[in-house]
């Protein structure tokens, strides 16, 4: 279980130095795991290529790849997402949009560092595999 494990150590940090309540906590992680496993999107390698098309790809590479994770700034990451997407978060959880894209930025990058080892995007069972345990860290 070392994926799992080190997808759960990232988050269960990543987000216990963050602001909020365990249920923002909860539904933050929600958020991430919907953006990776959403069919409208086309799943992680989907999201990628919004990076991409935003001219993000070398950062979102940086976090696929084995080297060090490149940052991303909260007006970034939501111009990648969409103002739509992150309001409908926002509203959800109960946090500002600015809140919102500001954890999502520090999460995001973790948590895509962590689904693709070695610097690849796993496909298939693997990933579904890794997203589920992610999503039932906080249930």
């Amino acid at each position: 279980m070392g994926l799992f494990d080190a997808i759960a150590g990232q988050v269960v940090g990543a987000l216990s130095s963050g602001a909020g309540n365990g249920a923002q906590h909860g539904g933050l992680l929600e958020a991430v795991s919907g953006l990776i496993n959403n069919p409208q999107i086309g799943g992680l390698s989907g999201l990628i290529t919004a990076f991409e098309q935003k001219g993000l790809g070398s950062v979102v590479a940086s976090w696929v790849g084995t080297g060090q994770n490149l940052p991303i700034s909260a007006d970034q990451l939501q111009s990648v997402l969409g103002n739509e997407q992150v309001q409908a978060i926002a509203q959800k959880l109960g946090l500002s949009t600015q809140d919102i894209s500001s954890h999502l930025s520090q999460l995001l990058p973790q948590v895509v560092d962590k689904l693709t080892p070695g610097g690849t995007v796993p496909q298939g069972d693997a990933m579904q595999s890794a997203i589920g345990m992610l999503g039932s860290l906080f249930k």
